[in-house]
């Protein structure tokens, strides 16, 4: 997948790129985010909590927030194609 981060501004750190994608587009327009993981893993997610700690500020700030429970469309057609059982995948 190509990256959205201009060549000229990618650091050697994939999260940096992240805080700088988030950074430019704070208080300037929407930005869409879907993850699987809970805000207090990102740490982990991006190997540095100060880090996710910044991009999460930026986000949360004027935030909008749409929590979702159940399974994915990718799982359901799975199950639906009889490749999966009949449970939920426990994380």
């Amino acid at each position: 997948m190509p990256s959205i981060v201009p060549r000229s501004l990618r650091s050697t750190r994939p999260s940096l790129d992240v805080l700088q994608l988030v950074a430019r587009r704070y208080e300037k327009g929407s930005l869409l985010v879907t993850t699987n993981q809970l805000v207090g893993q990102w740490g982990q997610v991006f190997g540095d909590d100060v880090l996710a700690a910044a991009i999460l500020d930026r986000l949360l700030h004027h935030d909008h927030a749409l929590l979702t429970q159940g399974d994915s469309y990718r799982l359901r057609m799975k199950r639906k194609a009889g490749l999966l059982g009949t449970a939920a995948v426990q994380r």
